[in-house]
């Protein structure tokens, strides 16, 4: 009999998303072996399946692989169309794109490091305990099904990463993980328990029981929908076809009753059941419509999604499919309807240059929210809304800035005028510390895509940019650990910062500095100490003050400099050289005392 196959590598990365694509960039392009396991036959997560509208508030605030990946979308639209086209317009400096052009940068961006990443496509790994490899506490190997032949294949690795969405890898490796909502006691955020606003609302106008619960937000599919009739596949009636599922529509278009303020253009045909937001070559991004009771989102039929098998998962997913498909083919077509109505929505359709192998509709799911797995940082709403400054964020990897955010979390109620879970709470941006991505009571793992937060932390965390940056960290903490010989638990995080910061990363925001400037390694160094207090303005090209001198020469324990005449920048230089020094040296005698 033959034994089954078996592999080794450096790092082993269960997801195909973003989040894994950028780990195994960063592992790979030190020259290290990583193999990404892909369930499906395409890589690229949510950004390849229709998400083209990239959730972040504040440009600049990530940067890294994130940023690379943004300015290759850009570049792309000018050498197909030209600079001053419109899909060049329409692509928002590479933040706004379609389906395909994602694709095709992640491909780009797997094949540049050559042979030190693979991709293996149609690989499944089951969450059962008996897929994982233990010695300990350490994970050491997994079981993954290969999908064209159905044979088990062994992966063994130094480290692995879980970038799935549900954090598959990590609960059957044993970590503790989190699901559904905290109550309003538990951690004092906003919006948290049981949660009603009407969307569009002020902040601070909603009600809550503050009951925690186990509810999950909901998930839908990100349709790429166009008007150009070239490119358009007409949606058809789904074999599963409810009618009932929808004829609620009818009255609230009667009625005028939404569950947020309707405009006339949102809501003069298609606008009234997705939301839309421009992208390249005639296309939108169609969302859930926040303001509707029905719309794309599936609320309460997901709950079982994060913990069940993947037979109950692709059930699931065809049904999300006929249910969408069914609100549009309802919409487009029902005698009840208005007919004016129907006939703006059939201005609509699927794009027909999209997902050719899957019907024009994408193929993978938008899951939300799975498990949230506990790490040695849990992310809360305060660590988004607080002063930025922390302690805690002296190993911040990333920064990044979208708001707290969750979709329905139930289906509509009776006598509700709004559903339960929706929010939407302004942050500013943040940091996010390294133990986001550590989980607890595993070795060998790490964790960027079902990251260490709240349901409230977690819903700013779950953003693919700030997901690539998680996953960038990931790989360049690997790096680390296998360079010092150290755990990924216990790497000295500021090696790895200096690693991202090389690679152009942000790890604290500026709206005056960015990755590249002269003195950014030594601001984004002192600034996650408190150096520069908790404004946005670095002011690095002003001369520094006594008090600066004073001041940061105290806080840093080096030589006062005195007199020092030059920028703020400099000086921060200067004092950066001091302390470099300083932790060489420390450095250097801990490891004469470990070989001793």
């Amino acid at each position: 009999m033959t034994s089954p196959p078996t592999y080794d590598f450096d790092a082993v990365i269960v997801g195909g998303a973003p989040a894994g694509i950028m780990a195994g960039i960063a592992v790979a392009r030190a020259g290290r072996r990583a193999i990404i396991l892909e369930r499906t036959a395409h890589i690229g997560g949510l950004p390849a399946n229709g998400l083209g509208a990239t959730d972040i508030h504040t440009k600049g605030a990530t940067g890294g692989l994130f940023l690379d990946f943004v300015r290759r979308v850009k570049q792309h639209y000018v050498d197909e169309y030209g600079a001053n086209s419109q899909q060049v317009i329409d692509c928002g400096e590479g933040y706004r794109f379609e389906p395909r052009v994602a694709e095709k940068i992640l491909l780009e961006m797997i094949a540049e490091p050559g042979e030190y990443l693979e991709v293996r496509t149609m690989r499944q790994f089951d969450h059962e305990p008996s897929n994982t490899i233990k010695e300990g506490a350490a994970l050491t190997g997994i079981k993954i099904i290969n999908r064209t032949n159905g044979e088990i294949e062994t992966y063994h690795a130094s480290v692995f990463v879980d970038a799935t969405y549900e954090g598959d890898l990590a609960a059957a490796a044993g970590a503790p993980y989190m699901l559904g909502r905290e109550g309003a006691d538990e951690y004092s955020e906003p919006c948290a328990g049981k949660f009603y606003q009407r969307w569009g609302a002020p902040a601070d106008d909603y009600y809550s029981t503050g009951q925690g619960d186990n509810a999950i937000q909901s998930y839908n599919y990100r349709l790429p929908l166009t008007t150009v009739e070239s490119n358009m596949a007409r949606i058809e009636k789904p074999r599963a076809y409810n009618r009932e599922e929808y004829v609620s529509l009818i009255d609230d278009l009667r009625l005028n009753r939404f569950a947020g303020p309707p405009t006339p253009m949102e809501f003069d045909g298609i606008g009234a059941i997705t939301n839309m937001v421009t992208v390249p070559n005639g296309k939108v991004d169609g969302n859930n419509q926040h303001a509707a009771f029905i719309s794309t989102d599936l609320p309460e039929e997901n709950w079982p999604y994060p913990t069940a098998s993947w037979d109950w998962r692709d059930r699931f997913a065809e049904r999300l499919r006929d249910y969408i498909l069914g609100l549009f083919y309802f919409a487009q077509n029902d005698p009840e309807l208005p007919a004016d109505f129907r006939e703006r929505c059939r201005r609509w359709g699927l794009a027909s240059d999209e997902f050719a192998d899957n019907g024009n509709f994408p193929r993978q799911i938008y899951v939300r929210e799975g498990r949230r797995i506990r790490g040695e940082y849990l992310f809360t709403a305060q660590d988004a809304l607080s002063k930025r400054h922390t302690r805690a964020h002296m190993t911040s990897i990333t920064a990044s800035h979208y708001s707290l955010d969750s979709h329905a979390c139930l289906k509509r109620e009776v006598g509700r005028p709004h559903l339960d879970g929706f929010f939407s709470y302004r942050t500013t941006p943040y940091s996010v510390p390294y133990g986001v991505i550590v989980p607890l009571e595993v070795e060998n793992l790490l964790i960027p895509a079902p990251a260490s937060g709240t349901h409230i932390g977690f819903s700013t965390l779950r953003m693919e940019p700030c997901w690539m940056a998680l996953g960038e960290a990931a790989g360049e903490a690997i790096n680390v650990s296998l360079d010092d010989g150290s755990s990924v638990r216990e790497v000295s995080v500021v090696d790895l910062q200096r690693r991202l910061l090389a690679a152009g990363a942000v790890l604290t925001y500026y709206e005056d500095a960015a990755p590249g400037d002269s003195s950014y390694e030594a601001l984004q160094y002192f600034a996650l100490r408190g150096f520069l207090g908790d404004g946005y303005q670095a002011k690095l090209d002003e001369l520094a003050s006594d008090e600066d001198r004073v001041q940061w020469t105290t806080w840093a324990n080096t030589p006062e400099l005195e007199p020092f005449e030059g920028t703020r920048g400099q000086l921060l230089d200067r004092i950066y050289t001091e302390v470099s020094k300083r932790a060489d040296a420390e450095q250097a005698a801990l490891y004469a005392g470990m070989e001793g």
